[in-house]
C-alpha cells in the first residue's frame, strides 16, 4: 500500500483489517522525518522513539479486536502551542514553559483518547504573532516548494504544513487567530480549516488571543481534513458527526466576493482563483457577485493591533513577564506599536468587529459560501524580508485576506487550486457562517472532487 497517497478512510480501514500496521506508519513518518529535516526544520521537538513504541503497543491491541476511535495509530503532528504530556512546551519562544504546559486541554486529549500517535510539537512563530512563519529563535522552517532558494512555510503554524509534506504526519493540529492555519496550508499546498470561535476549546492552549483564537486542522486534501474534523469534534462532543457526501455542485450558492480580497493579488492568483470559480459555475453551481462590507474598517483596526496584540502582551505581563526581554524583535515591535490602547479603545474595537459580524452573517442568507483567494501572494522568499519594513508589508499582505473570517466571526477553509509561475502553491479560500464547518466541508469535498486538483510536490 502506498501509504502516504492512500486516504485517512482506507488507512484507517486497512489498519483494522491488519492490511498495514501502525508500526508501520510511524516508522515511514521517522524515515521521512530524517531524510529531509535537516533542511526544512518543520518540528521543534521530534516524539519519533516515542510515537513509536505507542504504535508498537497499539498494534498489538487492534490485533486483540479494540478500537479506541477514528485517529487510532494516525500520526499527526502538534503545533507548538499545545500543551502535550512529555513533551516541553516553547510556543515558538526562547523559553522552556515549564511542567504546567504539558498538561494535555480537552483538545488533545480528545486525540489522546482515540490513540492518535503525536509525531511531535511543530514550530510556531514566537506566541503565534506572525503570519509568514519566521522564528529567529529556533529557525524559520523552509517551505518545501521552493528548491531554488529559501522560502517562507507560512505562518503561525509554520511547520505544520511542512510536517504533511515532509511525510511526517498525515493531519497537523494548528491555531489560527488570523489566518495561522490557511496561511501555511495556502503556502504550502495544503488544506486548511479554521473553526468558528468557541466550536473547540482552548484551555492548555497558549493564548495569542483570548477574543479570537480558534484551534485548525491541515490535511493533504478535504477526505483527510473531514476526516479529523469529525474524529474530533464526535469525541468533543459525545456524538457522532458525519459530513454528508454531496454529489454535484448544482444546486450550490457561491459568493464571489469581489471586493477587498483581489487588491494587489498577482496575475496568477487572479487567474487561478477565477478560472477555479468558472469551472464550479460550469458544474452547475450559481456563481452569485457578493460585496462583504466593512473589510476595510476590520482590517485596519487589526492592523493597529485589534484585539489581539493587547490580549498578548496582557497573557505575557500577567503569567510570563520575563519572556519580554527575550523576544524576538520583530514580535516585540508589533507588541510595542499595538498594546498600549485605552480600555475604550479595546471596547470600540470589539463593538465594530461585533457589528461588522452581524452584518458578514446576513450574507449567508444569499449564498452557501464565500469565494476569494486566501492569499494575494505565493510564498516570499526569506531574501524578500531581510529588511523589517519589508517584512511586516508582506507579513500583513499575507494575514489580511484570512483575518476577516476570524474578524467576523465566521469559519473558512483553504483549498488549493494552482500553481504560479515559479511553482508555488496558490489557494482559494471558501467561508462559512459561524458554527457551520460541516456544511462547508461537504461543500469543500464536492468542489475539491470537481476541480480533481491534488497537488504534489515538484520533484
Amino acid at each position: 500500500m502506498p501509504i502516504f497517497n492512500t486516504q485517512l478512510p482506507q488507512l484507517a480501514q486497512a489498519l483494522r483489517s491488519g492490511k498495514i500496521t501502525s508500526t508501520q506508519l510511524i516508522e515511514a513518518s521517522c524515515a521521512n522525518y530524517s531524510a529531509s529535516e535537516d533542511q526544512l526544520n518543520a518540528y521543534k521537538t521530534w516524539a519519533g522513539a516515542s510515537a513509536l513504541e505507542t504504535a508498537q503497543h497499539l498494534d498489538s491491541l487492534i490485533k486483540q479486536g479494540y478500537d479506541f476511535g477514528p485517529l487510532m495509530g494516525i500520526p499527526i503532528s502538534v503545533k507548538d502551542m499545545f500543551a502535550v504530556p512529555n513533551l516541553p512546551t516553547f510556543a515558538g519562544s526562547a523559553l522552556d514553559l515549564g511542567p504546567a504546559w504539558q498538561q494535555p486541554g480537552k483538545l488533545i486529549q480528545a486525540l489522546l483518547h482515540q490513540a492518535a500517535v503525536i509525531t511531535g510539537k511543530t514550530h510556531t512563530v514566537e506566541f503565534a504573532l506572525g503570519g509568514l512563519g519566521v522564528n529567529n529563535h529556533w529557525g524559520t522552517p523552509k517551505n518545501p516548494w521552493s528548491k531554488d532558494q529559501a522560502r517562507v512555510p507560512g505562518g503561525s503554524s509554520a511547520g505544520a504544513g511542512v510536517s504533511l509534506c515532509q511525510g511526517s504526519a498525515f493531519l497537523a493540529l494548528g491555531t489560527d487567530t488570523a489566518g495561522s492555519v490557511r496561511i501555511p496550508a495556502a503556502m504550502t499546498g495544503a488544506v486548511g480549516l479554521k473553526t468558528t470561535v468557541g466550536r473547540w476549546p482552548t484551555d492548555q492552549i497558549v493564548p495569542l488571543s483570548t477574543s479570537l483564537d480558534t484551534p485548525g486542522i491541515l490535511a493533504k486534501n478535504v477526505t483527510d481534513l473531514a476526516y479529523g474534523y469529525t474524529a474530533i469534534e464526535s469525541q468533543l462532543s459525545g456524538q457522532e458527526v458525519k459530513v454528508p457526501n454531496l454529489v454535484s455542485c448544482k444546486g450550490l450558492r457561491i459568493g464571489l466576493v469581489e471586493n477587498f480580497f483581489w487588491e494587489g493579488a498577482s496575475n496568477a492568483v487572479v487567474e487561478e482563483v477565477r478560472r477555479a470559480a468558472s469551472q464550479l459555475e460550469a458544474a452547475g453551481a450559481e456563481l452569485i457577485p457578493l460585496q462583504v462590507l466593512s473589510c476595510d474598517e476590520v482590517f485596519a483596526c487589526f492592523q493597529a493591533g485589534g484585539l489581539s496584540v493587547a490580549e498578548l502582551a496582557a497573557f505575557l505581563t500577567n503569567k510570563l513577564p520575563t519572556s519580554y526581554a527575550k523576544l524576538d524583535p520583530v514580535v516585540r515591535t508589533r507588541l510595542e506599536d499595538g498594546a498600549a490602547i485605552s480600555v475604550s479603545e479595546y471596547l470600540q474595537r470589539k463593538d465594530l468587529l461585533a457589528q461588522a459580524s452581524l452584518t458578514a452573517a446576513q450574507t449567508f442568507e444569499q449564498v452557501d459560501v464565500w469565494l476569494h483567494p486566501t492569499l494575494p501572494i505565493t510564498a516570499p522568499s526569506m531574501v524578500e524580508i531581510e529588511q523589517l519594513e519589508d517584512y511586516r508589508r508582506l507579513n500583513m499582505l499575507a494575514l489580511r485576506n484570512p483575518s476577516i473570517a476570524n474578524l467576523m466571526g465566521l469559519c473558512a477553509l483553504s483549498l488549493p487550486v494552482g500553481v504560479d509561475e515559479q511553482g508555488l502553491p496558490i489557494a482559494m479560500q471558501l467561508t462559512a457562517g459561524a458554527q457551520q464547518e460541516v456544511k462547508l466541508l461537504a461543500l469543500a469535498q464536492v468542489i475539491e472532487r470537481q476541480l480533481g486538483y491534488y497537488p504534489d510536490l515538484p520533484n
